[in-house]
């Protein structure tokens, strides 16, 4: 083995091995088994006792999301008063937590516990917090800005920015009434859940005011002037401080009763943490809007000398002298913080809420997709992706099984990057799996069909391998930079499950590149190196094709958008407002309380509320305590605004289904309220704005790398493909009695953004195989160098297809609910995606140019760094 292949094989072999240690353990483990194995003592009596009876509790609970809060409570339960300190080792917990000892051990069991695949609220299930918001306390300044339903907006984005600064990935957070906010925060500790509780219900109403100048001598005096107020400075340890060294004592002052010139958090731009240069200590600086810095600098220059009171939420945190005039916009805030109190902070003042939140219920909740609709997803994927690796087993033989090998690291290392930076798994960040892994299977599909051309020009074997990545990288690289173009931008401006998808896939396509260009390459040259190989067995069932595609393009382009036409209108003017489920329009919710002896099947609960034809329900079990509930979500009736009563809603009508076919469950109404959607506007401007500069992005990178009409048809393609999926799926309310059909979802919004990566990935290898003609000279006129690239792709483009085509269809075949919908819109895609590469992307080409050759110039037009790439992949 030569020191090139050397290198490469511990490259690999260090990947595979680092991705395997970041998987492992994949599945939390029990809580009480932590507990028993992590403690030091053994034959203790009470030890025994306790988790006896921990797992006499645990064993009598339902399994599913609300297994993990349970556990804990039973293992608290179990222990009462004992003091389980003697159990572990010395230093196993802080000398701040002696306070709390046994909740600090449990805390960091759990932590410990906690296995590396972070599922979602989809998936796993989690916590609710049922949030009040109080806008008689709301900020002055903001509130004659706000009005009505706009608090609730407002506070529903602020929290959403919250929480992601928390790391907790992909909430749901929406409206429940006039004045309640509901967020589910997927599978938390109990240390992660006091955090987020703190954090959501924190006002961080920052004020600026000015103290008395005469405060000490006022408060010692008893005298409180006009117009001021006392308040305590509470002496807080700082962070670095010596523990033997006594904090400093609280201090009372005279300060102003309201922000001086109204300055308040409102005008604060920007807030991070930093470090005090000469503490060490963390402070919060902050920059001022452009009205803000003015007033700040008034107030500095008004009041020189003076002390400035910095209040969050009422309490002063620090009073500083102002020594000089401050102009620049900027400050500092310092309050012996720790490091969490500091970034907390930071991040509420970053998201100040218009009015104080308070938590009115917490409870463990259930996957909201349901057991039957995970296990029949992951089935199908499993399924779907055994297909496609048969498929290139069989198709092409011993090339196939290196494949397959590249296929299998692949999906290591993809989950192996997505534990490591601690993404969770979502069915949006699903989706972007099921684009990447259909990218690597495209990547040596192109591979592959360029070593059967390079074969049938008479090369050897060797040489026909090297030829074969030589030419295919820059299609691949191409094809994947263009698609990380989108996925990155999603990853900047997306927020929620469009960041979450773009996350998943901009991992999956940096290791689709290492896979296909470095892992295949290494195993066929140990193979090549085993022997004198003379031949390359593969299957070729589509030999040497000669259609004439572009003879059926006009009339393919005017029925196509046509469709699109049709498609929409019908959508937008007959289904109106029925195409929006509830995660984008809001429904009605009902909580019903029940007899768990007789509790009935989730899945029996949602194939009865099908039966009213409300479209896709959502079902969810929650616990409080001791207490039960389901909680069950529908789409609002389409004549809400008429139907004033409440027992005309479609929450009453589920209620009454759900008493009528399971009496022996006993359901009584606890709520039936109405609920905004989960898929706000934020996130619907950021998916939408994400998408329009990936389209631009794309633009100006084709652009470069080919030719300018090249690039106008690419994103005109990507466009057509979107509309084209938008008017297939509102089509099909007319198959649906009723005509209400499928209906936007949070999963709708996944597919088309898995659509857009699918589409431009095709039309590039198109593109591709043009420029690489028309460079090599090739004869003929502009149309036949189109269609003759169209058929010397069309292999690699039926195959590629077909692969991601099975494994979608398996998944609309067995995947139920949320998936299917998915699954259906991708399928839609799929098909779309390979038509318009042919007759929208190829044709607009052709017609730009009026049927001439474009001057693209003889060279590669490569960049020199790929030029690089490509020489050290050709000499590997």
């Amino acid at each position: 083995m030569n020191r090139s292949h050397l290198w490469k094989l511990l490259l690999v072999l260090f990947t595979v091995f680092w991705a395997a240690s970041e998987i492992y353990p994949p599945k939390a483990r029990n809580l009480i088994d932590q507990f028993d194995k992590t403690a030091i003592v053994a034959n203790d009596t009470a030890l025994t006792d306790i988790i006896a009876k921990a797992r006499k509790l645990d064993a009598t609970q339902p399994a599913g999301g609300i297994q993990d809060t349970l556990t804990y409570s039973n293992l608290v339960a179990a222990i009462g008063t004992n003091d389980v300190r003697k159990y572990f080792p010395t230093n196993y917990i802080s000398r701040d937590s002696i306070a709390a000892p046994t909740q600090a051990i449990l805390n960091r069991l759990q932590r410990e516990a906690a296995g590396k695949f972070n599922l979602g609220i989809d998936l796993r299930g989690g916590t609710q917090f049922l949030l009040e918001m109080d806008t008689s306390k709301a900020a002055t300044n903001q509130a004659r800005l706000l009005q009505g339903t706009a608090f609730i907006d407002q506070a529903i984005e602020v929290l959403r920015k919250r929480v992601d600064a928390l790391g907790v990935a992909e909430p749901i957070i929406q409206s429940a009434g006039e004045n309640r906010i509901l967020v589910q925060l997927p599978g938390l500790t109990e240390a992660a859940k006091e955090a987020a509780r703190s954090q959501i219900q924190r006002a961080a109403y920052l004020e600026f005011r000015i103290l008395d100048p005469q405060s000490s001598d006022h408060v010692k005096s008893g005298r409180i002037p006009p117009g001021y107020e006392l308040k305590v400075i509470r002496a807080r340890r700082s962070a670095n401080a010596n523990a033997n060294v006594p904090p400093e004592r609280d201090e009372t002052i005279l300060i102003r009763r309201s922000a001086e010139k109204g300055l308040t958090g409102s005008h604060i731009e920007r807030a991070n943490v930093s470090h005090n240069i000469n503490t060490g200590e963390p402070e919060i600086q902050f920059t001022l809007t452009g009205d803000g810095a003015k007033l700040f600098g008034d107030v500095t220059t008004e009041h020189q000398g003076h002390r400035l009171g910095i209040l969050l939420d009422g309490e002063v945190i620090s009073a500083p002298n102002i020594n000089t005039p401050i102009t620049g916009g900027s400050g500092v805030i310092t309050g012996r913080f720790s490091e969490k109190e500091a970034m907390d902070l930071a991040s509420a003042l970053e998201n100040p809420l218009a009015a104080p939140l308070r938590v009115m219920e917490e409870r463990a909740v259930d996957p909201s997709l349901g057991k039957d609709a995970i296990d029949s997803g992951l089935r199908s994927a499993v399924f779907g992706v055994l297909a496609v690796a048969g498929f290139m087993l069989v198709y092409y033989l011993f090339a196939g099984f290196v494949a397959n090998v590249a296929l299998l690291i692949n999906v290591l290392l993809l989950l192996g990057g997505m534990c490591s930076l601690g993404v969770t798994y979502t069915l949006p960040g699903i989706a972007g799996i099921v684009l990447t892994v259909g990218m690597a299977v495209d990547a040596n599909v192109l591979i592959y069909e360029r070593l059967r051309e390079e074969l049938a020009a008479g090369k050897s074997i060797r040489g026909a391998v090297a030829a074969a990545y030589s030419k295919a990288f820059g299609t691949i690289f191409d094809s994947h930079l263009t698609t990380m173009i989108s996925s990155v931008l999603l990853i900047i401006l997306g927020t929620g499950p469009v960041k979450g998808f773009g996350v998943a896939l901009t991992i999956g396509l940096l290791v689709s590149l290492f896979t296909s260009l470095v892992v295949t390459r290494l195993i066929f040259d140990a193979w090549l190196a085993t022997g004198d190989r003379k031949s390359l067995p593969m299957l070729h069932l589509i030999k040497s094709p000669n259609i004439d595609f572009m003879r059926l393009a006009k009339p393919a382009f005017i029925t196509s958008w046509l469709i699109i036409v049709i498609g929409l209108g019908y959508g937008i003017g007959i289904r109106g407002k029925n195409l929006l489920g509830v995660d984008f329009a809001g429904g009605d919710t009902v909580t019903l309380r029940f007899d768990v002896a007789a509790k009935p099947a989730r899945e029996d609960i949602r194939r009865t509320i099908e039966e009213l034809k409300l479209g896709e329900p959502q079902v969810q079990y929650q616990k409080e305590g001791t207490k039960e509930y389901l909680r069950v979500t529908v789409a609002h009736a389409a004549d809400a605004a008429k139907a004033n009563a409440v027992e005309q809603s479609n929450g009453a009508k589920a209620e009454a289904i759900l008493k009528a076919k399971f009496p022996k469950a006993a359901f009584d109404r606890v709520q039936l309220d109405t609920v905004g959607p989960t898929v706000g506007f934020e996130i619907q401007k950021a998916a939408v704005l994400a998408s329009l500069l990936s389209l631009f992005g794309i633009l100006i990178y084709v652009a470069f790398r080919y030719e300018f009409s090249f690039a106008v048809g690419a994103v005109v393609a990507v466009l057509h493909d979107v509309l084209m999926t938008i008017g297939i799926y509102c089509l099909t309310g007319l198959f649906h009695e009723g005509g209400l059909g499928r209906q936007f979802n949070a999963t709708f919004i996944a597919a088309l953004l898995t659509i857009i990566g699918f589409s431009i990935n095709d039309t590039i290898v198109i593109f591709d195989r043009i420029r690489e003609d028309l460079r090599l000279g090739k004869r003929g006129s502009f149309r036949e160098i189109v269609n003759r690239a169209l058929n010397e792709t069309l292999s690699r483009t039926l195959i590629t297809s077909g692969t991601v085509f099975i494994a979608t269809l398996v998944l609309f075949l067995f995947g139920g609910g949320p998936i299917n919908d998915f699954a259906f819109t991708f399928l839609a895609g799929i098909i779309t995606g390979t038509y318009s590469s042919i007759y929208i992307a190829s044709a607009l080409v052709l017609w730009w140019h009026k049927g001439e050759r474009p001057k693209l110039g003889m060279t590669s037009g490569v960049p020199t760094e790929i030029v690089e790439i490509e020489a050290s992949v050709k000499a590997g």
